[in-house]
């Protein structure tokens, strides 16, 4: 991308800016709650682009006036000195654009959402609850680490131990925006605590993510939903267990069904099913845009595709593989302790150069 381009996409970009800082003070704007937050989303999106477009802008000038002065200046110790911050500057330029570029990407406005997680027991019976387990531990400890708020509505556990079925809420900053690349069928590889002869097997677990809807992204019209009460199965002691205060909701258009056991109030579990319901709708239509942008590349690493092998964990050589990005770690015991950063890190960049290549930014 020239430089040309560059300012120019910058110039528009600070105009856009100017104009959401006007909108967000106009009283019209700030009584549609809708609009407004979505403003105020978009001007804080567009702040890091500004304070980009201004240290670009100040370099390109800094790199005209020692060039001028390089041409002018008669005194041979100046003109050292003016060109030698002419190369520093110029090594500048390239990273630089480079930052710009990716700052330019349309972002995702689901990114910034909170999330559901649901990690399934896939083949191996016994062996992929455990391991559904295992890859329940390994996310909590990541969102841990992040300082975000898990909340288990619904599990099903294994008959020796693990889950057959756990969703969870995950609420933060960011949080879909990295869980987005966790979504697919995840593979073990090692010998199963159930085993006797010591062989090494292959067991799957299956994990989605859903941006979970805000409360002005679906509608859901009380008619169309069934509600049914049920004993909760879980642990939380004999009141728990003995009230109907598990919720199961079915949305009639769709088949869509959710439960919430995880309160011992049913008002606070039908809200919980509630909100999960409104994503599960919310992203039958969310899934149809990430199809359609899927498509259009040769791959893309976060297309929330469930059937998809993404990863492999090996544990009789300790290694991970990210069969996306090609990537092999041999750190397995930091990875199955929460440790993430390196590999979601990997797979933003590989789905950044992706972008670029069909962006029109370069």
């Amino acid at each position: 991308m020239s430089e040309n381009i560059i300012l120019s996409r910058l110039e528009g970009v600070k105009e856009r800016f100017d104009e959401v800082g006007r909108l967000i003070t106009d009283p019209e704007i700030i009584r549609d709650m809708k609009r407004y937050i979505e403003l105020n989303k978009e001007y804080r999106h567009l702040e890091p682009i500004l304070d980009a477009y201004n240290s670009y802008r100040d370099l390109l000038s800094n790199i005209r006036s020692a060039k001028q002065m390089l041409a002018e200046e008669k005194d041979p110790e100046m003109r050292e000195m003016a060109k030698e911050e002419l190369e520093k500057m110029n090594e500048q330029v390239s990273p630089m654009e480079e930052e710009i570029k990716l700052l330019l990407l349309p972002e995702d406005p689901e990114d910034e959402k909170d999330a559901i997680m649901e990690i399934r027991a896939g083949t191996g019976g016994d062996e992929a609850s455990i391991f559904a387990g295992d890859l329940f531990r390994m996310y909590n400890k990541f969102c841990e680490n992040n300082g975000w708020k898990v909340e288990v509505t619904s599990f099903t556990e294994g008959t020796v131990g693990g889950f057959k079925e756990v969703i969870m809420n995950v609420s933060g900053e960011g949080v879909y925006g990295l869980l987005k690349y966790e979504s697919g069928v995840h593979r073990v590889q090692r010998v199963p605590q159930t085993e006797t002869q010591g062989r090494v097997h292959t067991s799957a677990a299956t994990v989605a993510v859903l941006p979970e809807a805000e409360d002005f992204d679906v509608e859901v019209k009380p008619e169309d939903v069934r509600k049914d009460t049920f004993c909760s199965s879980g642990p939380g002691g004999q009141s728990v267990n003995t009230t109907y205060s598990a919720i199961r909701l079915t949305h009639i258009p769709t088949g869509i069904v959710v439960t919430c056991q995880d309160e011992k109030s049913q008002l606070k579990n039908l809200d919980k099913a509630m909100k999960e319901l409104k994503t599960r709708l919310y992203n039958l239509e969310y899934q149809k845009r990430i199809d359609a942008i899927a498509s259009s590349r040769k791959t893309m690493v976060s297309s929330g595709d469930r059937s998809a092998k993404i990863r492999t964990y090996n544990y009789p050589q300790g290694r991970m593989t990210d069969h996306r990005i090609n990537l092999t770690m041999y750190n397995l015991g930091a990875v199955m302790n929460g440790d993430l950063n390196e590999i979601i890190e990997k797979l933003q960049m590989a789905e950044n150069a992706e972008r670029l290549k069909v962006s029109g930014v370069v």
